[in-house]
């Protein structure tokens, strides 16, 4: 039941890291081309694709977390 927990909550941590530090480093990426979706009101091809790093950057980097933080406990 211990291992069980450990896991669930090493789990829990390595997706919240994952999730906020890439949407983080998609945002950072984005407006290194110019493209600031969080601080514009527009809605135009541009910010959707600034929008689609974030996402991107967000599922990247809870992969990156889960294999950095979870690689030693398999189940």
């Amino acid at each position: 039941m211990a291992q069980d927990l450990n896991r669930a909550l090493r789990e829990g941590l390595a997706d919240a890291i994952g999730f906020v530090g890439g949407a983080l480093a998609g945002w950072w990426l984005g407006r290194q081309f110019g493209i600031d979706f969080i601080a514009s009101a527009e809605w135009n091809a541009a910010q959707l694709l600034g929008l689609l790093l974030i996402v991107a950057g967000s599922g990247a980097g809870r992969w990156l977390a889960r294999r950095l933080i979870l690689k030693d406990r398999q189940p």
